[in-house]
């Protein structure tokens, strides 16, 4: 196997015997970069003189016998909304087109301590609207599997630069499933924190009381790697959560035998493809064959996310989107004589389509005479939606559906149909709205070739029980 196909545990190992220098990852990465990266434009800029800067220290490191951290010279790519000091954070819009960030994200600090290697910002729709990766200024992002179709979105840059082989590991961040879907398209392990696991410091807000950073890697044990290298309270996050964090791999064990886990029939619906439900289902029976208790479960509610979400998603989005005026930092129209001309204009030249589309249907629901009919009522359904999970778990100790209705679509199919577009997160929005943790990981391909991901989801902070169940389940189908 290349080095380019291995997931960072092993290059960790390689590293350390000295088998292979960090230079080397790093060169091997920037070369998959421009063999692949016209047709997948996976990122939105690269850092590779910093890279390899940086990567030949580390050999020094291990050339004078120092030991190495467990992610020390992995290269990561990272979502172009998590701001890094002195480098362009433009979230795929023509506002931020040109935007410095003036200081690092919590997560960007951790990874830097721990001595990870930014390759450079990650292709994503527009300020994390989509679920597709099309809504950027950029442009799209291709799927590796498929250069037709898309990757997923918002996430789809880090996804498919991991699917691709254009770095090791990724951040994203999910606020309706937009790390889990893309990594489900291509193929590849995401996972959602629970809210408050992960520091939002430095995070571009799209919805602050459902956004949260996460990774994706190649395999499961990655994924607990980097989230035990991002997670922790941090006093700048007012959502930040004080809680100790445990070292998530030492849930990597390959067993499931008691273990309950739910199958919620609201996810089961009969617009599925029949090969995700076909690939799901195979799953399903592995872990049985593992002596894991599979449970029927009903989560009443399921129906009213989408609505839920689209309200009280877009509310946040337009007040967080307010501050981009033209004034402080970013686009400003050149076309305009008075204060308000400039306001109106900058905003109009600056965001695209859907960032308008989400921006007006949040002012809508959070204006007089609509705030009660829909804002208010939507927070009343998203407590819904928290309570069938608190009851579900009740009874069982994770639950798993399915990411999406179908394999990857291609590239133009829904950008013109927001509501289908909409309907792509069906399955992955209520865990935001619950704040509860979520993994998606490889189960299957399609008749066409195209990567078949499940979701697995676990009560607040049980990211441990999740790994567990991803775990064994991933030695299952390999």
């Amino acid at each position: 196997m290349k080095i380019r196909e291995l997931p960072a545990h092993q290059i960790h190992k390689l590293l350390v015997k000295k088998e292979i220098s960090c230079q080397e990852i790093v060169s091997e990465t920037f070369k998959v970069i421009d063999e692949k990266e016209k047709e997948v434009h996976a990122y939105i800029s690269l850092y590779q003189e910093k890279s390899l800067r940086q990567a030949k220290s580390i050999d020094e490191k291990i050339k004078n016998g120092e030991t190495i951290l467990p992610l020390e010279g992995i290269p990561i790519g990272i979502k172009d909304n998590i701001c890094i000091c002195g480098e362009k954070t433009t979230c795929a819009s023509k506002i931020l087109e040109n935007f410095i960030s003036p200081y690092d994200a919590t997560v960007i600090r951790r990874l830097k301590e721990n001595g990870l290697i930014f390759i450079g910002k990650t292709n994503m729709d527009e300020f994390a609207f989509g679920s597709s990766t099309e809504n950027s200024y950029f442009g799209p992002t291709h799927n590796p599997w498929d250069l037709e179709r898309v990757p997923g979105g918002s996430s789809g840059g880090s996804a498919a630069a991991v699917a691709a082989n254009e770095t090791i590991l990724a951040l994203g961040s999910d606020t309706g499933g937009s790390i889990r879907q893309p990594a489900a398209f291509c193929g590849v392990v995401g996972l959602k924190p629970t809210y408050g696991r992960v520091s939002r410091f430095g995070l571009v807000a799209f919805a602050s009381s459902l956004d949260q950073i996460g990774p994706i890697a190649k395999d499961v044990t990655d994924s607990a790697l980097l989230l035990n290298v991002i997670a922790g309270y941090d006093p700048l996050d007012s959502t930040s959560v004080n809680k100790p964090t445990p070292d998530f791999t030492h849930a990597l064990i390959p067993e499931v035998k008691g273990i309950k886990i739910g199958i919620p029939k609201e996810y089961f619906i009969s617009g599925i493809e029949p090969e995700v439900g076909k690939n799901i289902k195979g799953a399903i029976k592995l872990l049985e064959e593992a002596k894991a208790d599979i449970e029927e479960i009903s989560l009443p509610h399921t129906e009213y996310g989408i609505a839920t979400y689209y309200i009280v998603a877009t509310a946040e989005a337009s007040a967080n989107l307010a501050r981009f005026d033209g004034i402080r930092y970013g686009y400003r129209s050149k076309n305009s004589k008075t204060l308000t001309e400039l306001y109106e204009n900058s905003r109009a030249e600056g965001f695209g389509a859907e960032s308008k589309r989400r921006i007006m249907l949040g002012t809508y629901v959070l204006s007089a005479g609509y705030y009660d009919a829909y804002y208010l009522k939507g927070q009343r359904a998203r407590t819904l939606i928290k309570e069938d999970f608190d009851r579900a778990f009740e009874k069982v100790d994770a639950i798993l559906t399915p990411i999406s209705p179908s394999t990857a679509f291609k590239i133009g199919e829904r950008i013109k149909d927001p509501l289908k577009m909409y309907l792509s997160d069906i399955f992955t929005i209520s865990a935001n709205l619950a704040g509860i943790p979520g993994i998606s990981i490889p189960c299957g391909f399609s008749q066409q070739k195209l990567p078949v991901g499940l979701q697995i989801l676990a009560p607040v902070f049980g990211e441990e029980k999740i790994f567990q169940i991803a775990f064994a389940l991933e030695q299952k189908l390999k």
